[in-house]
């Protein structure tokens, strides 16, 4: 995929105008290309590691007045001779400077060819690299933490304890099948089938890919109800605006309205949906599609009821069959009909929360009651939690469920030792250590250029 011997320069900042842009450039010709195009102003050469005023030359005239530092091999972020250039933020200018770049004998970079380099040199493994991309596209603090620690190796750290004590249970198998007569077999195959048990059990409790989920995209909850339940104006309550169109006439959200808020550092992506009713207009048939469909989808099913009417058949159909996981009594500011007794009585022992939209009262009792569909947030909790992670550590669970059947049923160990290193490279998958070239380049093909 990528030509490693090559010097490679991208622009590292995001596109778009800012105040300052940064150039990237890295490969064992950086240095060279890089004095090519910035001059510093003491007229000496970039120092390791010291940030210098100079200018961008272009054909001997001023571009740009700029900053530049140089980063020698291996203390970069590469492991190779790194350089950035700090410009003024002008998108044409990045370009300029990339093609004065370009001429002086680097090429562009491919995206995410600087993080592949670094795992390519060892820097980083493959866990570490989708920690990397993982912090760009965080949208939440909950996210920040997690891709962080990632990015230190948290993840690598579980995977490599699990791999080693794998590689321990080969190597004593290997030792009773080398030397039967100073090991035991039949207590070897126990103590196997016992750390076996244990490793597949620890590596099941860390698999969350619904964690990894909600912290990279947000916990969906959607809001539903009949019509004029009040869920638009609990939308727009919670959003601390008018983003929904709330009117007294039924049906008049027909479509699925989506917005991001934060509750608690985690981002959470409200749904107002469509009422549901016997209706002849199809516009309004097909919202009431959508809403079946975010439903099934939802994290949280949130059953909105008329706190001032009683309840009807409408509000039992409401979820399209689906139990509710929270109910919350709207329109606070009216005389009280249904009561949380009534409530319990058609839909069980379902958290309930009473809120005034108009007023903003109930909110931060609502947030609370949301923010406890969140799994637990902390350094040993969802250790797996992306999808390609914990697919790669379920299939080393199967392969060590496999070697423990092969050891109940009476077969050689040297049998077994072939579900265990099944185990050990689907592993190693993870952290890039027995990982196919296609795999790592799909990986790399997320990146956005410049990173």
């Amino acid at each position: 995929m990528f030509q490693n011997r090559d010097t490679i320069a991208a622009q590292a900042t995001a596109a778009g105008e800012g105040g300052v842009a940064i150039v990237r450039v890295s490969g064992a010709d950086c240095e060279a290309v890089v004095s090519r195009v910035f001059q510093a102003k003491n007229g000496k050469p970039l120092a390791n590691r010291v940030l210098t005023y100079g200018c961008v030359m272009e054909n001997g005239e001023i571009a740009d007045e700029a900053m530049a530092v140089l980063m020698r091999a291996p203390h970069s972020y590469t492991r190779e001779n790194v350089a950035e250039i700090h410009c003024h933020g002008s998108q044409a200018l990045v370009r300029k400077i990339l093609m004065l770049l370009m001429a002086a004998g680097a090429r562009m970079a491919e995206p995410g060819e600087f993080t592949y380099r670094a795992f390519m040199n060892g820097r980083i493994d493959l866990a570490q690299a989708e920690g990397v991309m993982r912090m760009i596209h965080a949208c939440s603090e909950r996210a920040m933490r997690s891709a962080v620690r990632q990015m230190e190796g948290g993840v690598s750290a579980f995977v490599r304890t699990a791999r080693a004590e794998i590689t321990s249970l080969l190597a004593a198998m290997a030792a009773a099948i080398d030397f039967p007569d100073e090991v035991e077999e039949t207590q070897t195959a126990l103590e196997v089938t016992a750390s076996c048990k244990a490793i597949a059990a620890r590596l099941e409790a860390a698999c969350d890919a619904r964690a990894g989920r909600i912290e990279d995209e947000g916990l969906r909850v959607v809001l539903c109800g009949r019509p004029n339940a009040g869920k638009s104006s609990l939308l727009n309550a919670l959003l601390g605006g008018e983003r929904a169109i709330v009117t007294d006439i039924p049906g008049t959200t027909r479509d699925t309205l989506t917005e991001a808020m934060q509750i608690g550092g985690v981002r959470v992506l409200l749904t107002d949906t469509a009422g549901l009713r016997e209706t002849g207009d199809a516009v309004e048939r097909i919202g009431v599609e959508r809403a079946k469909k975010a439903l099934a989808e939802a994290d949280v099913r949130a059953l909105v009821l008329d706190g001032a009417s009683p309840l009807t058949e409408e509000d039992k159909a409401a979820l399209f069959g689906l139990a509710p996981q929270l109910i919350i009594l709207s329109k606070g500011d009216l005389a009280p009909v249904l009561t949380a007794d009534e409530v319990h009585a058609a839909f069980g022992d379902v958290p309930t929360v009473a809120v005034c939209a108009p007023r903003g009262e109930g909110m931060e009792a609502l947030k609370e009651a949301l923010a406890a569909f969140v799994p637990e947030d902390g350094a040993e909790s969802s250790a797996l939690s992306q999808a390609r992670h914990v697919e790669a550590a379920r299939r080393a669970c199967a392969a060590l469920s496999d070697a423990v059947a092969a050891l109940s049923d009476g077969m050689p160990l040297d049998v077994a030792a072939v579900d265990l290193s099944a185990a050990l490279d689907a592993l190693g998958e993870i952290t890039g250590e027995t990982m196919s070239e296609k795999v790592i380049d799909e990986v790399f093909a997320k990146f956005c250029v410049g990173k």
